[in-house]
């Protein structure tokens, strides 16, 4: 008995998890750039007890390990906006952003000046050109960002926005806020990647599939948490009638 509570203990956990990232992929269905994440799950099946006195053979219990998640990095819709300052990527590219944790990386191209002139993500993060931050004159007019990345105004050209790739997506690692930090070093995307100006790259998380998943692990924790209730119940039966049989 003690087993199956262990291994409903271990479902249930899971369950939990999945239902947390299930839920922040709902609550991203409209940010920008935003790549969905699933759960991966691993089995660990017990091994077999060696007693042969046995009257009816053994069965496999599997207790569930959380493997942690995937990341889902295929492009979102591209949406046209007509700002200047808006810019989506073709390719598996990303912007390479400053944060306060040291540089990152992102997909939201929903960028702004600051009262600085710098160019931000729409989460204040500055966003890197080949040589640091791009910083415009406050008075400059006529923003355009080429599809090399190359970014001007009327007055000067400013640089060229930096894009980065990686080898292995597996080495992304999302950290909040629509960024992702990387435990490999960043190549630079070349011509793999163009940028699209005046466009945004919309959440690529499936609204329907998401809802469905989310009342599917919420009827399935429901539906543990019950069994787990029920084995509880008979473990204090058991108890119970095991202390009456030794009074009488």
């Amino acid at each position: 008995m003690e087993n199956a509570l262990l291994v409903g203990l271990s479902r249930q956990m899971s369950l939990r998890r999945e239902l947390d990232v299930v839920a922040n992929n709902v609550a991203n269905v409209s940010t920008n750039g935003f790549k969905a994440q699933s759960s991966r799950f691993e089995s660990y099946i017990m091994p077999k007890a060696s007693g042969d006195a046995f009257k009816r053979s053994d069965r496999a219990l599997d207790y569930v390990i959380d493997k942690g998640t995937t990341l889902d990095t295929s492009t979102g819709a591209i949406e046209f906006t007509k700002n200047p300052l808006d810019v989506a990527i073709k390719g598996d590219a990303f912007f390479a952003v400053q944060t306060a944790g040291g540089e990152r990386y992102t997909r939201n191209g929903a960028f702004s000046l600051d009262p600085q002139g710098r160019i931000v993500t729409s989460d204040g993060n500055l966003v890197l050109g080949d040589n640091g931050p791009i910083t415009f004159d406050r008075t400059e007019t006529d923003i355009a960002i080429a599809p090399d990345g190359t970014i001007s105004s009327a007055q000067a050209q400013h640089g060229r926005i930096r894009l980065v790739r990686f080898a292995d997506m597996r080495s992304l690692k999302a950290e909040g806020g629509n960024v992702f930090s990387a435990s490999v070093p960043a190549d630079p995307a070349g011509a793999t990647s163009r940028l699209e100006s005046g466009a945004l790259e919309r959440s690529n998380v499936n609204a329907v599939h998401e809802m469905t998943r989310l009342i599917e692990v919420n009827r399935a924790y429901a539906s543990v948490a019950g069994m787990l209730g029920q084995m509880q119940e008979l473990t204090r039966t058991a108890v119970s009638r095991l202390a009456d049989a030794q009074a009488a």
